[in-house]
Protein backbone atom coordinates (compact mmCIF):
# COMPACT_ATOMS: atom_id res chain seq x y z
CA UNK A 1 0.00 0.00 0.00
CA UNK A 2 1.17 3.42 -0.68
CA UNK A 3 1.89 6.11 2.12
CA UNK A 4 -0.25 8.15 0.17
CA UNK A 5 -3.64 8.70 1.47
CA UNK A 6 -4.79 11.99 0.79
CA UNK A 7 -4.71 13.02 -2.85
CA UNK A 8 -5.09 17.27 -2.03
CA UNK A 9 -6.94 19.64 1.02
CA UNK A 10 -8.25 22.54 1.37
CA UNK A 11 -7.87 25.48 4.10
CA UNK A 12 -10.20 28.21 4.50
CA UNK A 13 -8.14 31.42 5.70
CA UNK A 14 -8.82 34.64 7.28
CA UNK A 15 -7.15 36.94 4.18
CA UNK A 16 -6.34 34.87 0.83
CA UNK A 17 -3.91 37.40 -0.38
CA UNK A 18 -1.93 37.37 2.48
CA UNK A 19 -2.08 33.62 3.52
CA UNK A 20 -0.78 33.35 -0.72
CA UNK A 21 2.08 35.82 -0.51
CA UNK A 22 2.94 33.68 3.53
CA UNK A 23 2.19 30.09 2.12
CA UNK A 24 4.54 31.33 -1.21
CA UNK A 25 7.47 32.10 1.24
CA UNK A 26 7.34 29.16 3.45
CA UNK A 27 7.06 26.81 1.56
CA UNK A 28 9.13 27.73 -1.40
CA UNK A 29 12.20 25.70 0.57
CA UNK A 30 9.56 22.50 0.18
CA UNK A 31 9.56 22.57 -3.38
CA UNK A 32 6.18 24.19 -3.73
CA UNK A 33 4.71 26.83 -5.17
CA UNK A 34 1.92 28.14 -6.66
CA UNK A 35 0.30 25.61 -9.33
CA UNK A 36 -3.01 27.21 -9.47
CA UNK A 37 -4.73 30.32 -9.15
CA UNK A 38 -8.71 30.67 -9.64
CA UNK A 39 -12.15 33.15 -9.91
CA UNK A 40 -15.55 32.21 -9.67
CA UNK A 41 -16.32 35.48 -11.08
CA UNK A 42 -15.30 35.08 -15.21
CA UNK A 43 -16.71 38.88 -15.33
CA UNK A 44 -13.84 39.89 -12.97
CA UNK A 45 -10.14 38.10 -13.74
CA UNK A 46 -8.75 40.27 -11.04
CA UNK A 47 -10.97 38.45 -8.08
CA UNK A 48 -9.20 35.49 -6.23
CA UNK A 49 -11.72 32.74 -4.92
CA UNK A 50 -8.79 30.72 -4.59
CA UNK A 51 -4.97 29.36 -4.91
CA UNK A 52 -3.23 26.02 -4.93
CA UNK A 53 0.28 24.98 -3.68
CA UNK A 54 2.37 21.98 -4.98
CA UNK A 55 5.23 20.82 -6.51
CA UNK A 56 3.36 20.78 -10.20
CA UNK A 57 0.36 19.20 -9.11
CA UNK A 58 -2.29 21.17 -6.69
CA UNK A 59 -2.36 19.77 -3.34
CA UNK A 60 -2.60 22.32 -0.63
CA UNK A 61 -5.63 24.58 -1.36
CA UNK A 62 -6.38 28.18 0.13
CA UNK A 63 -9.78 29.86 -0.05
CA UNK A 64 -11.43 32.51 1.80
CA UNK A 65 -13.30 31.61 4.62
CA UNK A 66 -11.33 31.01 7.76
CA UNK A 67 -9.72 30.98 9.97
CA UNK A 68 -10.34 27.52 11.12
CA UNK A 69 -11.52 26.82 14.77
CA UNK A 70 -10.13 25.27 16.35
CA UNK A 71 -6.60 25.68 14.14
CA UNK A 72 -5.38 22.78 12.01
CA UNK A 73 -2.92 21.04 12.70
CA UNK A 74 -1.01 20.22 8.59
CA UNK A 75 2.34 18.81 8.20
CA UNK A 76 4.59 18.89 5.10
CA UNK A 77 6.70 16.02 3.89
CA UNK A 78 10.61 17.32 3.85
CA UNK A 79 13.28 15.63 1.48
CA UNK A 80 16.07 16.28 4.23
CA UNK A 81 16.20 18.18 7.72
CA UNK A 82 18.16 21.09 5.57
CA UNK A 83 14.74 21.47 4.12
CA UNK A 84 12.90 21.36 7.29
CA UNK A 85 15.35 24.04 8.71
CA UNK A 86 14.65 26.35 5.55
CA UNK A 87 10.95 26.26 6.11
CA UNK A 88 11.10 26.90 9.59
CA UNK A 89 13.00 30.15 8.34
CA UNK A 90 11.83 31.26 5.50
CA UNK A 91 8.42 31.19 7.79
CA UNK A 92 9.20 33.08 10.52
CA UNK A 93 10.57 35.48 8.42
CA UNK A 94 7.06 35.76 6.68
CA UNK A 95 5.22 36.29 9.49
CA UNK A 96 4.69 33.25 11.28
CA UNK A 97 5.41 32.82 14.81
CA UNK A 98 7.14 30.11 16.26
CA UNK A 99 6.10 26.60 17.89
CA UNK A 100 8.91 24.22 17.85
CA UNK A 101 12.05 24.56 16.19
CA UNK A 102 13.86 22.62 14.04
CA UNK A 103 14.98 19.34 16.08
CA UNK A 104 14.02 15.20 16.60
CA UNK A 105 10.84 14.57 18.35
CA UNK A 106 11.79 11.31 19.67
CA UNK A 107 8.27 11.26 21.21
CA UNK A 108 7.42 10.18 18.00
CA UNK A 109 10.24 8.07 16.96
CA UNK A 110 14.06 8.26 16.53
CA UNK A 111 14.24 10.22 13.66
CA UNK A 112 11.16 12.34 14.04
CA UNK A 113 13.22 15.71 12.46
CA UNK A 114 10.71 18.64 12.49
CA UNK A 115 9.85 22.40 12.86
CA UNK A 116 6.44 24.01 14.04
CA UNK A 117 5.23 27.24 13.19
CA UNK A 118 2.06 29.08 13.59
CA UNK A 119 0.87 30.65 10.43
CA UNK A 120 -0.83 34.05 9.83
CA UNK A 121 -4.25 32.48 10.95
CA UNK A 122 -3.26 30.50 14.07
CA UNK A 123 -2.64 27.06 12.20
CA UNK A 124 -0.28 24.48 13.71
CA UNK A 125 1.80 24.27 10.54
CA UNK A 126 4.91 21.87 10.68
CA UNK A 127 7.78 20.46 7.96
CA UNK A 128 8.47 17.12 9.05
CA UNK A 129 11.62 14.95 7.81
CA UNK A 130 11.81 11.00 8.82
CA UNK A 131 14.78 9.96 7.20
CA UNK A 132 18.18 9.07 9.68
CA UNK A 133 20.46 12.08 9.83
CA UNK A 134 22.84 9.86 7.86
CA UNK A 135 20.40 10.43 4.67
CA UNK A 136 18.69 13.62 5.12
Amino acid sequence: MSERMIDHMGLPVANLKAAMAFYEKALAPLSMSVAMKFSMDESDPERLDGVAFGAGKPLFWLSPGGPVKPPLHIAFRAETRAEVRAFYDAALAAGATDNGPPGIRPHYHATYYAAFVRDLDGNNIEAVCMKPESEA
